[in-house]
């Protein structure tokens, strides 16, 4: 980053906070930067279609600045952009009841509220997920891996693996079905 010349070193967290509490721009886009793909891949697991996909991702940043200032930067950011993603898919899935409605309602019935606890149920939520993940055959594993963990495009998969788009496509769906349908499981099961 280069600010007056001179290269400026990137901003930890609770100074990106601070700074986006304040109204700075710069600090929003960090924040957008490190963290619009986590919100993606996890709205994705609840919404099939792209478009609606984007929307809400652009929904949940906007809200965060909408919000700015009543941010804590002593909180964990990632336990609030969860909750905020959690609660956008919910107040969605109302407006039109879907083969998915019941994963969503299980999401919802998790607190509103912004706290310790929520942070952890993030937190489990994810090694949950990584759990499914590992149930995976190994080769639908590894794609899913490089889409999600290491953010390559199909096209960079499909290059260094050998194999053709299609096929990654298909591990992909094939994936998310599988995480879609051991994911309600895990939400009964921690009484949400």
């Amino acid at each position: 980053m280069e600010e007056n010349g001179l290269l400026s070193k990137p901003m930890n967290g609770q100074e990106t906070i601070i700074k986006l509490r304040a109204g700075d721009e710069n600090a929003f886009s960090d924040i957008y930067k490190r963290h619009w793909r986590q919100v993606y891949n996890f709205t994705r697991l609840y919404i099939n279609s792209s478009a609606e996909v984007m929307e809400v991702v652009q929904e949940v940043f906007v809200k965060l600045w909408e919000t700015r200032e009543r941010l804590d930067e002593t909180k964990n950011l990632e336990g609030l952009l969860f909750i905020m993603t959690r609660n956008l898919i919910f107040n969605r899935s109302r407006k039109s009841f879907s083969e998915e409605a019941f994963k969503i309602q299980a999401l919802a019935s998790m607190e509103n509220s912004y706290n310790i606890d929520a942070e952890i149920e993030a937190s489990d939520l994810k090694e949950h997920i990584d759990k499914i993940v590992s149930l995976m055959p190994p080769r639908r594993r590894q794609i899913f891996r490089m889409s999600r963990e290491e953010h390559l495009s199909r096209k960079e998969i499909a290059l260094q693996l050998g194999i053709t788009e299609k096929a990654v496509d298909r591990s992909l769906a094939l994936a998310l079905d599988f995480i879609r349908e051991h994911l309600p499981l895990f939400l009964i099961f921690i009484g949400l």
